[in-house]
């Protein structure tokens, strides 16, 4: 035996200290004793024996057991040289195939893996004293966690699969023993353990180290070059909600844009460089460029093994024995054994102490059974009512309730100490189990039955095909099933056992099962009676307080048989220490009832080397395989009933994947050992066929689904005649397709094979197979793998679940498992990370999502054991709850569709005929001629906005433009022609006297959404000047949002910034100090009391094409530009708009948006002077204290036409979505109130806020958003329906649409069609194509019209590439040609090179002199079947998104929207959802709306949803509080402000999953 590092050779030691030393190896193995106590009792025992003039420190000796047998020189006992030397198995055991783990590791190099990160208040709720160890009650049905007596204090113990002290010995005392283990080792040595996947450390240290990775970033979707830009510093936005926290941007980004300095960007460079190999198969040659995404089919690999044997043939099982002796039922057997051995025991039952409650004899059980069948068919007379019961008593009660419902029970028989412990209604009665039929609750103790007369006697009861008893079971998918057994098959199952088993009368029987179902049932309670045997039945609780206590009554009774499972066995090793006194030599017969499972073997080996020398003896373990449809299959024979020698195998897994038998030497690492489960039953034909399709009979080297023809097996599934047919009337044939018998065979769900001697081996249920690509797994090999790394440290062993998941038209292995609540967070990764490792170099297979689970949280099935499918459920319901997870789709993924090879589509080579290219015609709309619509006289003479104030102010003084409200729905302020006249003269006065300006000179207008800011503009306009409007700082969010500010007022080169007393305090303030050099700041002007005068005289400008504005944004990239206007383009697009929205002095509008560029600042600003009609003006952040107020404004003034933004109409949507009926109130009696003219209707200020009630939309006639982005169809139709009862007509809502080279290219306006839908594939939108297909097919997207396109306007699509003209119903870039586009950027802050064609482009050929802008967005124009105003059929523009945000990912082109909305479809919980780009891996980020512990939940429903709806691979999910995520005023996501605030390490993220 190999000591710890100790040299013993020259002392041999005691049988007795070696059994000490191996109880201690167990113990701290099990973390029963600190290695500091090991250290400490080892160095105690080895006082006398070690030396201590060696001076080697104890605590040094301890590195690590070598194995191999070559290195233990120490002889060994006696007792193991007794042992026989035939070779264990040692899988799932504790070290089971450690050996081979860890040289599968070894073979890894060391990969730094990123970490996930985690919120610090999620690792709170799941410290150590929150957790509660796993209830023994929960432990694996097969594997299990135990108490042991005397240790009830201790710290939770770790269940271990094998005793490792015994395990040295025998691998070191016996050379032939370790040559069948289940997975060989090298030889000598131990092979080196993967070290720590630490994640990187964040500092300038490390921050040294990764800017140099960063420099060339691979590419790890398809090698295809991305398009790069080059981002700027990007200015926060006032209106973001919850900005990123702190920190100075000034490291954040290297010259190329790439970001350095962070955490974050540290872990992602890990994370690609455990993926610059990825272990997929190398892609073909070629690509293919077609409509269809076809996936990858995995081809089979022609080196793969095939089977190359003969035909089976059928195995035919001995004669059953049917004697004059057999009794005609077990019913006459039991009234035999009742009357003339009334005496006899037949059962012996035990309290959780191990004491004897009772022993039942055959006399009382004969009488008892007439008492209760005399009572059940004479007596039956209790009350029936509703049950109820509070929530479920264990996983899968639900679909046991549907079983009992659909067999018609309505009876539910109890004891008194069951009914007593069942949960109760009110009434006393016995509460209704969810899910479950009503039931009457009968007690059956003897003081409840009635006694039958001395002349009754039953009706005799013949063997016949009457179903005799309904036993469930539970299927891969969660259903459960009743198996229906007849009369006859119970019979002839009794009669095959004793048989087989050679039971005799008067036997004693231990009996560790379940003895309501499978072979705790046929063994302890029907065979047993039929041959008047006498069982002693051992409870689970007595088994979990004391494992060794079904040992102790084989030694008391002197039992012969015994009936227990693997898990049984290996309770009683750990327990066996101390017990010197118990004997198996009685036991003739131990019949092992899962020997059907792979790990059976190793618990047979460890338990017969441990318990030989306690009388046991090899020949009497006998391993069984049975299921529900067939019953008993199988079952080995003592040597004396004429049992062949037994035998094992060792089989190579690879090949076991593929369902061919191929024998190992052993010197691989991925081999399965597995051992004979006996001969086939009595009476029984066994064959095997092909596991999926016709039948077929399998060659003899291949793996196929044993069948079985006999009377003894199930008939049927209860009420389900379909898959009864397919599973109990299998009719298998022969390679030509005779079939081998006229009697149909049952199919027994048992993966195998038949070996020598026509044994039968068992390699795999059905139920556990996982199919991935053309390879089949069994889970319970996955579970023994995983168990082998590092296994007690981290998770509890017997509580581990694998099963697979269909994602992407395959299978993909999930493995779950309890994580002890000791170990850390990084111990955990790390442990996950070699978990992958191992199971992909032991199986070549991936496993696509690994997660941990707080301790004894999952679902669990009656008996203990984990309830698999209920997990899967949770699993894909996101109800699942894990502490730890890790993707891995990466690898795992390897069917994704080809990455597409772009080819340009129309080149300047193309012909163009008349008006078509391609032969289609090109896409090309415009709107209504401008020159025919207006008088040109009035046109000219009023050419710029100051001329038409000044005209309505001389004729229409006293003409209300402007009405502003405040949160009360009061009017704050209102403004006529000549009031807006006199205060823009004192604003232009002021400018010119005390700012000393000069013509052309640029002034920010920083003032609140008001009238203020309008008078402001006009001044500025009076004076020559060029006004600037910049959204003012947040008092709340200066650190964020004061730099914008200075930033748009540097970058415009504003002279002057003009404002209210209230914010010039704020710009120079201490709180803006810390923020901005508050010094440099040019003259700041306050207007709140600037004096009466007036200008000298208007400025007129001298041309057309004088600059009059600059309109400065951010765009949804986070480019900040100024886009400049002219005064001509100024009127043309108020002219552009009053003719489409027919705005005349006498209309009102409502307008709630923000004031500060684009169509929002030209519509609050501009067209109320030029058309003379009244705007109610709704500031957008007085919505926020009062959500109701806009669509109030819209009601009371009767409002025809309306302007709002995405994000009002989202938060009407959902604040008011369920307060329509209160909203609705005495709107009837305000809509029939007279009709007044608009002043006299204006509400006095001052006034009491009038109830926000009676909100009637039926005025409405347009309700437009004003966006920059594809139309977002279900936020308009949920809001048209949530509305609809307050008289919103179904048409009002349509959307607008502009950019920043044009803002107003398309408005719905008052006349024309009503905007069309049509449903486009999204996968040909991938492909930079349009394909229409019908509502509701697969992959289709819904695009709307986006508004009419506006008079003067020319629109055309182009390629974004060759510039060439599209043709109808082809993707490419809106150009726009009009007479109100912008002239060109001011500036376009760090990309002024890249926008220098905006505005001037041209097309390659056919039109090549008409000049565009290009607006950047995609798009296409159909021409529909309606017809516009002017007879033409009309042409509608459909805008697909902005090219800048596009997402280049395996050669095609993403939307980042379709994604998101694909994300936030897949859990309740996810609020919003923003995906962007870096270094080609795909992040996700998401808005958790729920508890932080839900939170990595949604990792892998993200992933999923993303693979499946889209085909790519998620890198990274980053999971965040709501409101996190940045949107714009307009209600667009800043998505380039996000993933600066992801790099920078500032979004505070409740967990971030790097998938590997």
């Amino acid at each position: 035996m190999a000591e710890r590092g100790c040299p013993l050779e020259a002392v041999p030691l005691p049988a007795e200290v070696r059994e000490s030393l191996a109880e201690l190896e167990l113990e701290l193995s099990e973390g029963d004793i600190t290695q500091k106590g090991y250290e400490k009792k080892r160095g105690k025992l080895l006082a006398r024996y070690v030396p201590l003039a060696q001076g080697v420190d104890p605590s040094l000796q301890a590195e690590t057991r070598i194995p191999g047998p070559s290195q233990a020189t120490a002889p060994a006992p006696e007792q193991q040289k007794m042992r026989p030397s035939h070779a264990r198995d040692e899988r799932f055991r504790s070290d089971v195939h450690t050996e081979a783990v860890q040289a599968a590791l070894a073979k890894y190099k060391e990969r730094k893996m990123p970490m996930p990160s985690k919120r610090r208040s999620v690792l709170t709720h799941m410290a150590v004293e929150a957790y509660t160890p796993p209830d023994t009650s929960s432990a694996s049905e097969d594997e299990d966690s135990l108490q042991r007596p005397g240790r009830l204090a201790s710290a939770p113990l770790q269940s271990h699969a094998g005793v490792a002290p015994w395990l040295d010995q025998a691998v070191q005392g016996s050379p032939a023993s370790s040559a069948a283990s289940c997975t060989s080792s090298h030889p000598g040595g131990r092979p080196a353990a993967v070290p720590s996947a630490a994640a990187v450390p964040a500092g300038p240290a490390a921050l040294a180290r990764v800017a140099d990775l960063h420099s060339a970033p691979p590419d790890v979707t398809t090698g295809l070059a991305q398009h790069q830009h080059t981002y700027c510093e990007r200015p926060q936005l006032a209106s973001m909600r919850g900005a990123p926290r702190g920190g100075s941007r000034s490291v954040l980004e290297t010259a190329g844009g790439v970001p350095v300095s962070s955490r974050v960007s540290s872990k992602i460079q890990q994370l690609l460089n455990t993926l610059k190999k990825p272990k997929r198969p190398p892609l073909k040659e070629f690509f293919v460029d077609d409509l269809e995404e076809v996936l990858e089919v995995q081809q089979p690999d022609p080196g793969q093994p095939k089977p190359e044997g003969g035909q089976t043939a059928v195995l035919k099982g001995e004669l059953l024995a049917v004697g004059s002796t057999w009794p005609p039922s077990l019913l006459a057997t039991l009234q035999q054994w009742g009357t003339t051995q009334p005496k006899a025991p037949c059962l012996t039952a035990l309290d959780t102490t191990g004491k004897a409650v009772y022993t039942l004899t055959y006399g009382k059980l004969w009488s008892r059974s007439l008492k209760l069948a005399y009572t059940l068919l004479n007596k039956l007379t209790s009350k029936n009512e509703p049950l109820l019961k509070p929530g479920d008593r264990d996983a899968g009660s639900q679909q046991v309730g549907f079983l009992l419902g659909s067999c018609g029970v309505a009876l539910a028989l109890t004891t008194d100490a069951c009914q007593k412990g069942l949960p109760k209604a009110q009434t006393g009665e016995v509460a209704a189990f969810k899910g479950w039929p009503p039931l009457t609750w009968l007690v059956i103790d003897g003081k409840h039955l009635t006694k039958p007369p001395k002349d009754w006697h039953p009706s005799a009861q013949d063997a016949g095909a009457g179903t005799a008893y309904i036993e469930y079971k539970t299927s891969k998918e969660g259903s459960t099933v009743g198996v229906a057994v007849s009369h006859a098959s119970l019979l002839a199952q009794c009669q095959a056992l004793t048989q087989a088993c050679g039971y005799s009368e008067a036997e004693t029987l231990t009996n560790v099962l379940d003895f309501k179902r499978d072979a705790g049932l046929w063994h302890g309670v029907l065979t047993s009676v039929m041959n008047r045997m006498h069982v002693v039945s051992i409870p689970y609780a007595l088994m979990k307080a004391n494992p060794l206590s079904w040992i102790q009554k084989v030694c008391a009774y002197k039992a012969r048989a015994a009936l227990v499972k693997s898990r049984d066995m290996h309770w009683s090793l750990l327990a066996q220490r101390g017990q010197r006194d118990v004997s198996l030599s009685s036991l003739r017969l131990l019949v092992v009832a899962d020997g059907a499972n792979p790990w059976s073997i190793s618990s047979c080996d460890a338990f017969l080397n441990v318990f030989q020398a306690r009388g046991l003896r090899p020949e009497v373990i006998c391993p069984c395989a049975s299921s529900p449809e067939a019953l008993t299959v199988a079952i080995r024979r003592p040597p004396d009933l004429g049992g062949p020698p037994p035998r094992r195998a060792v089989l190579s897994m690879s090949c076991l994947s593929h369902g061919v038998i191929r024998l190992d030497a052993e010197e691989k690492l991925s081999v399965l050992t597995v051992q004979d489960v006996g001969q086939v039953m009595p009476g029984a034909d066994v064959c095997v066929v092909k596991v999926e399709g016709t039948p077929y009979l399998c060659k003899t080297d291949e793996v196929g689904e044993i069948c079985v023809n006999s009377s003894a097996t199930a008939t049927a599934y209860y009420g389900l005649l379909g898959i009864t047919k397919n599973i109990f009337e299998t009719v298998p044939v022969t390679a030509g397709g005779a079939p081998i018998s006229d009697r149909p065979f049952t199919r027994t769900g048992l993966l195998g094979f038949i070996g020598p001697d026509n044994l039968v081996f068992v390699v795999g249920k059905l139920d556990g197979l996982m199919v991935v690509g053309v390879r089949r797994h069994n889970a319970d090999d996955i579970v023994a793998t995983a168990l082998a790394v590092e296994p007690m440290k981290f998770v509890y062993r017997g509580r581990i679940a694998v099963f697979s998941v269909t994602v992407l038209h395959d299978d993909r292995i999930v493995l779950v498992a309890e994580q002890r609540p000791d170990a850390s967070e990084e111990d955990s990764f790390q442990w996950m990370s070699r978990v992958l490792q191992a199971i992909d170099s032991i199986h070549q297979v991936g496993v696509y999502c690994l997660a941990l689970v707080p301790a004894n949280t999952l679902p669990k099935a009656p008996l203990g054991g984990i309830h698999v499918s209920e997990t899967k459920q949770r699993f894909l319901e996101g109800m699942l709850h894990p502490c730890n997870v890790l993707m891995c789709p990466h690898t795992c993924v390897t069917n994704l569709p080809k990455p597409r090879q772009k080819q340009p589509e129309v080149g300047p080579a193309s012909m163009v005929v008349g008006n078509l290219v391609a032969g289609k015609r090109i896409a090309q709309a415009s709107g209504r001629e401008l020159s025919h619509l207006e008088d040109s006289d009035q046109a000219r003479k009023l050419l710029f906005l100051p001329d038409v104030l000044r005209w309505r102010a001389s004729t229409t003084p006293e003409h209300l433009l402007f009405l502003l409200l405040s949160a009360k729905g009061t009017v704050t302020s209102t403004t006529t022609c000549i009031q807006l006249h006199k205060k823009a003269e004192r604003v232009a006065a002021a400018l010119m006297e005390k700012a000393r300006l000069t013509t052309g000179a640029h002034v920010a207008l920083v003032y609140p959404p008001g009238v203020d800011l309008i008078a402001a503009f006009y001044g500025c306009l009076y004076c020559g000047c060029v006004p600037v409007t910049v959204r003012p700082p947040h008092p709340q969010n200066l650190a964020t949002t004061l730099p914008t500010v200075k930033m748009i007022v540097e970058v415009s080169k504003s002279a002057c910034v003009l404002t209210t007393q209230a914010i010039t305090r704020l710009l120079k303030s201490k709180e803006a100090l810390a923020a901005v050099d508050v010094r440099t700041w040019p003259t700041i002007l306050d207007t709140d009391d600037i004096p009466k005068k007036k200008v000298a005289s208007i400025f007129r400008p001298p041309s057309p094409d004088m600059l009059a504005y600059l309109d400065f944004s951010v765009s949804t990239t986070g480019i900040l530009a100024g886009v400049k206007m002219s005064h001509a383009a100024t009127s043309a697009l108020c002219r552009s708009i009053k003719l489409q929205c027919e705005l005349y002095p006498s209309r009102q509008i409502a307008i709630c948006l923000d004031p500060y560029c684009g169509l929002g600042f030209a519509l609050w600003c501009l067209c109320s002077v030029y058309s003379g009609h009244q705007s109610v003006l709704v500031p957008p952040p007085e919505l926020e204290t009062n959500v109701s107020l806009w669509l109030w404004a819209v009601s009371q003034y009767k409002a025809r036409v309306t302007f709002c933004s995405y994000s009002v109409m989202e938060m009407c949507a959902r604040g008011l979505g369920a307060q329509t009926a209160v909203l609705r109130v005495r709107a009837v009696r305000a809509w029939r109130e007279p009709r007044t003219s608009p002043s006299s209707r204006k509400p006095s200020r001052g006034a009491p806020p009038p109830a926000m009630k009676g909100v009637n939309l039926s005025c409405v006639r347009t309700c437009m958003v004003v966006a920059e982005e594809r139309p977002r169809i279900a936020l308009t139709q949920s809001f048209s329906k949530l509305f609809r009862d307050l008289g919103l007509p179904a048409r009002a809502v349509s959307t607008t649409f502009g950019c920043r080279v044009n803002v107003a290219i398309c408005l719905q306006g008052t006349a024309g069609p009503d905007p069309t839908t049509v449903y486009v594939d999204m996968r040909a939108l991938r492909h930079d194509r349009v394909r229409l297909v019908e509502r509701g097919s697969p992959h289709s997207l819904p695009l709307t019209e986006s508004g009419k396109i506006l008079p003067g306007v020319k629109v055309i699509i182009a390629h974004s590439e060759t510039r060439g003209p599209l043709g109808d119903s082809h993707l490419g870039e809106v150009w726009v040609s009009s007479p109100h586009s912008a002239t060109g950027y001011y500036t376009v802050y760090g990309e002024e090179g890249l926008h220098a064609d905006h505005f001037s482009a041209r097309l390659s050929f056919g039109d090549t002199q008409t000049v565009w802008a290009r607006t950047g967005f995609l798009g296409f124009l159909r021409r529909t079947e309606l017809t516009d105003a002017s007879g033409e059929r009309h042409d509608a523009l459909y805008v697909v998104g902005s090219l800048d945000e596009t997402l280049e990912l395996r050669g095609m082109r993403y939307h980042p929207v379709d994604i998101e909305t694909s994300v936030v479809r897949a859990h309740r919980s996810i609020a919003e959802c923003a995906v962007f780009t870096w270094t080609n891996l795909l992040v996700v980020v998401v808005e958790l709306d729920g508890l932080e512990q839900d939170a990595l939940d949604l990792v892998a429903l993200v992933t999923n949803v993303v693979l499946e709806e889209h085909h790519l691979v998620v890198g990274v999910v980053v999971i965040v509080d709501p409101g996190v995520i940045p949107i714009n005023s307009r209600g667009e996501k800043q998505r380039m402000h996000l993933r600066d605030g992801f790099l920078a390490d500032q979004l505070d993220p409740i967990y971030v999953a790097y998938n590997m």
